[in-house]
């Protein structure tokens, strides 16, 4: 018997040979869906001591700006090829941006896009936070955003994917449906929380824009190409049961002139393909807590006992 470290119990061990299957509407094998960030990023934000929001001296204008190219030009870009071939985006967003630029909010609001939270700014961690200002940081993501769209927001995405040892009971108990802040599968599944029903989404950090290309330093050609292979992997794999495509972007990595072209080829080839259901992320959760999520759950309990 190895003595170590105690499983953390954030969810069940189901082995992926041995699930009920999940089936999406209209026979569709994989659920595709497209997650731009909409983010703002502060010039001189408070200093957190757990984590430098910078790595050059505050102010950091080069961090800063670079970004901000996203929001005042890439995101043009990228609205117009999601578009173009029949992506509604599911809005990681800062919820800053509803007051900062909110021009941006309506638009793509008006689109029928749906929004989660990403946290308030993506230069502000949860890193320390006490239960209070976690209480506070997650209320003031729901209020903000539906005054500001009219939608209640049922997903999160840790600020700068940073957490504390409460977050995902706390976000299930103020009624939030799922997380991305676990990149375990290819499949939702159930999350263990205090109280409510949360369930993990599929967010992918190696197709994400972000380790594509200033971590896997691929090039545009590159990085569609792997959209396009894991795309062709995840659809045949999902003819056994239903499977999720999750790709995270950043407008001001994607939307640049010599990316945004190669990255709507893929958008392309997905949508061309026939066995994508392009959707939303709250509509794969939707989905799955009316008809996967007490099977998996039976699933994990099957597996205990075989044990």
């Amino acid at each position: 018997m190895h003595e170590g470290a105690a499983d953390p119990g954030l969810y069940d061990f189901r082995p992926n040979r041995d699930r009920a299957k999940i089936e999406w509407p209209e026979g569709k094998t994989v659920a595709v869906w497209v997650s731009p960030n909409i983010e703002f990023y502060e010039l001189d934000p408070p200093a957190n001591p757990h984590r430098k929001s910078w790595a050059r001296p505050h102010p950091d204008v080069v961090g800063y700006s670079h970004r901000d190219y996203g929001n005042r030009v890439g995101h043009q870009r990228l609205v117009d090829a999601m578009e173009r071939h029949g992506f509604k985006g599911s809005v990681s967003l800062s919820v800053a941006m509803c007051q900062h630029h909110p021009e941006i909010v309506d638009q793509v609001n008006a689109l029928g896009w749906e929004f989660f939270s990403h946290g308030v700014y993506n230069t502000r961690y949860s890193y320390g936070m006490d239960e209070a200002q976690e209480r506070a940081l997650i209320e003031d993501a729901i209020a903000t955003v539906r005054t500001a769209t009219g939608q209640t927001i049922k997903g999160w995405l840790a600020p700068a994917l940073t957490h504390t040892p409460r977050t995902l009971d706390l976000i299930a108990e103020y009624g939030l449906t799922y997380t991305c802040d676990l990149y375990h599968d290819d499949q939702p599944g159930p999350v263990h929380v205090k109280s409510g029903r949360l369930i993990s989404m599929p967010y992918s950090l190696e197709v994400n824009d972000h380790y594509g290309f200033l971590v896997y330093n691929m090039s545009p050609r590159e990085y569609a190409q792997t959209l396009i292979r894991q795309f062709e992997r995840l659809a045949a794999e999902g003819a056994a049961s239903g499977t999720v495509m999750c790709i995270p972007l950043h407008a001001y990595l994607i939307g640049q002139p010599h990316r945004i072209a190669a990255f709507e080829e893929a958008l392309r080839h997905i949508a061309a393909d026939g066995r994508a259901w392009i959707t939303r992320s709250g509509d794969i959760a939707d989905h799955f807590l009316a008809n996967g999520y007490d099977a998996a759950t039976a699933d994990a309990a099957r597996y205990l006992e075989a044990r």
